[in-house]
């Protein structure tokens, strides 16, 4: 038996670099919640709910509302 097990599911993408470069931002995301009290599955869903239908969605300004420690976020998603 070894020492932890990593679920193989959740390395899936990653043999490729775009994969991985997923991956990581969905690992980055989930973490980034975690780190500031949120819910990482309501986090998630607030942000593949919002981001789409966000018109400047590209814009730095315009995502800053929606980065972890931003206040909608909190109000949102605290766990």
């Amino acid at each position: 038996m070894r020492p932890f097990t990593v679920g193989r599911k959740n390395w899936l993408f990653s043999n490729s670099p775009k994969g991985a470069k997923a991956s990581a931002i969905v690992y980055s995301l989930i973490e980034t919640a975690k780190a500031n009290d949120l819910d990482p599955e309501r986090y998630l869903k607030h942000l593949f709910e919002k981001l789409p239908n966000t018109a400047n969605f590209k814009d730095a300004e315009t995502l800053d509302q929606y980065l972890p420690w931003a206040t909608k976020s909190q109000e949102k998603c605290k766990g």
